[in-house]
């Protein structure tokens, strides 16, 4: 079944757009013009994904966030903005927001975003793991307490966040692009290459033989997979 999509937008041209967009790409996509219709909408019936503009008639998209959050809703929000300041970024994620996107954009990121973001928000739903054991290894990711032979093993901030995934989503092979996103969001500067040299410190650390390793395994040309 099809990702069902609720966009949120007052420009009749955008709607058009991006709904001819993402119908392209197999999505069912419906539409709300104004922010108390998009709320209605959201609270009512089950969408997958809501593309919620800022700037909307009746009520703004962080009111229309924060009403969805407040009642438990949910659903992804990907909130689309043309105002590119840092305080209306931050406003919107601490509100509940998924994701944001700046206009104008370019059809191919929004794309990549939705994808990504229905990819995260699907396999988030399984319950984290709190504690894990694989081999000789004991990993307390909520206090970040790491044990190899009961012998303490320091691990930096997003070697923990990599592992956490790895091991969350473990027996399915996770590509490069959707750990660049879940583990790094996207931050300037970070590649596949910095995803690869990661794992190799995660082998290095808790494999008994990095070079032939029992739990991380490499996919290749797609990424990686966790056999613990």
């Amino acid at each position: 079944m099809s990702a069902r999509i609720l966009l949120v937008e007052d420009e009749p041209g955008l709607v058009l757009t991006l709904s001819d967009l993402l119908a392209a790409e197999g999505y069912t996509v419906e539409s709300a013009g104004d922010g108390p219709t998009g709320l209605a909408r959201a609270m009512n019936e089950d969408f997958d994904l809501v593309l919620l503009d800022v700037m909307l008639p009746g009520k703004n998209g962080f009111e229309v966030c924060r009403e969805l959050r407040q009642h438990g809703k949910d659903v992804a929000i990907l909130m689309l903005t043309a105002k590119s300041q840092l305080t209306d970024r931050v406003v919107g994620l601490k509100l509940g927001a998924d994701d944001y996107l700046v206009k104008p954009f370019e059809p191919p990121e929004l794309l990549a975003r939705v994808e990504a973001l229905l990819r995260r928000v699907k396999k988030d739903r399984r319950t984290r793991v709190v504690t894990y054991q694989f081999g000789n290894v004991d990993v307390d990711f909520e206090t970040g307490e790491v044990k190899k032979d009961t012998a303490p093993v320091s691990l930096a901030g997003k070697e923990l966040e990599l592992l956490r995934y790895l091991v969350d989503h473990r027996g399915n092979v996770v590509s490069r692009d959707e750990l660049l996103e879940a583990v790094w969001e996207y931050q300037p500067g970070v590649s596949s290459r910095t995803i690869d040299v990661h794992v190799a410190w995660l082998r290095q650390k808790l494999e008994d033989n990095p070079q032939n390793p029992r739990f991380i395994h490499t996919v290749r040309g797609v990424g990686y997979r966790f056999a613990g």
